[in-house]
């Protein structure tokens, strides 16, 4: 969302700071001796046109963000065909760790959570319960583009676990991690998250986190970087989502203000 409120600066960024980068390598003659990566996006997809997504997948941006990272795509396979520079796109579906920043929707559940149980919070509100996202850890996709780097050819790759969960899911998950079953009640913005031990209410809905455009569905096919990389996500879901409850409660027990 926050793309949305910070369109120009985002395609600064996203878009322009890419090419800023490759004319750089360019300017400075090190076409031959840098390999360069992007950090491309599952964003690309945004209004899915098949499901799962893979390379081949035609580009449907729904979001500033979403269009900047075309721009940053494209121009990156530009200067790959235009000077023969090692530049790879790696596409790759959400990928999480207890460093994501506060400001994603899985790392604020996980904060969240990790407050409530230690007393520190009683509530705290989302948007699209209902968003579906294929969720990997950060330790296995750093490692795919590792990977992509180290091939004969430069190419592009999606890199996904092809599993969809919901943003809902990852609340009852973190929650069932600490005790607590997430009861739903109500429907839409008046939809509640509701402790089934305790009757106290932990999750709101508040409109200002949904999207102008949402991106409901995300699942990637990465069936060419198991082929040609032979690389497969190691770390399942319930892993994931265990991983960061445990760490934002050490990190809360220690610092209630971080």
């Amino acid at each position: 969302k926050i793309s949305f409120d910070l369109a120009e600066y985002t395609a600064d960024v996203d878009g322009v700071g890419t090419l800023r980068l490759l004319d750089a390598i360019k300017t400075c003659g090190l076409i031959n001796s840098v390999k360069f990566y992007q950090a491309s996006t599952s964003e690309l997809f945004g209004k899915v046109q098949e499901i799962p997504q893979k390379e081949t997948t035609p580009f449907y941006p729904r979001s500033p963000y979403g269009a900047a990272k075309l721009y940053a795509y494209w121009i990156v396979v530009n200067f790959r065909e235009a000077y023969n520079l090692f530049a790879v796109n790696g596409i790759l579906f959400n990928h999480e760790s207890p460093r994501r920043g506060a400001n994603f929707v899985t790392r604020k559940i996980s904060r969240s959570v990790a407050k409530i149980h230690l007393g520190q919070l009683d509530c705290f509100s989302l948007g699209n319960l209902d968003a579906k996202r294929d969720w990997g850890h950060a330790r296995d996709y750093v490692e795919a583009m590792w990977l992509m780097l180290q091939t004969d050819e430069p190419e592009d790759f999606v890199i996904a676990t092809g599993e969809v969960h919901s943003v809902r899911e990852f609340v009852e998950k973190s929650f069932k991690h600490i005790g607590k079953t997430i009861v739903w009640e109500g429907k839409n913005e008046n939809e509640v998250g509701r402790c089934k031990e305790t009757g106290k209410i932990h999750v709101t809905i508040n409109h200002k986190y949904y999207r102008p455009t949402e991106v409901d569905f995300l699942q990637g096919d990465c069936t060419k970087a198991r082929q040609k990389l032979n690389w497969k996500p190691r770390v399942t879901f319930d892993e994931l989502v265990r991983e960061m409850v445990d760490a934002d409660v050490e990190l809360m027990r220690n610092n209630p203000n971080a």
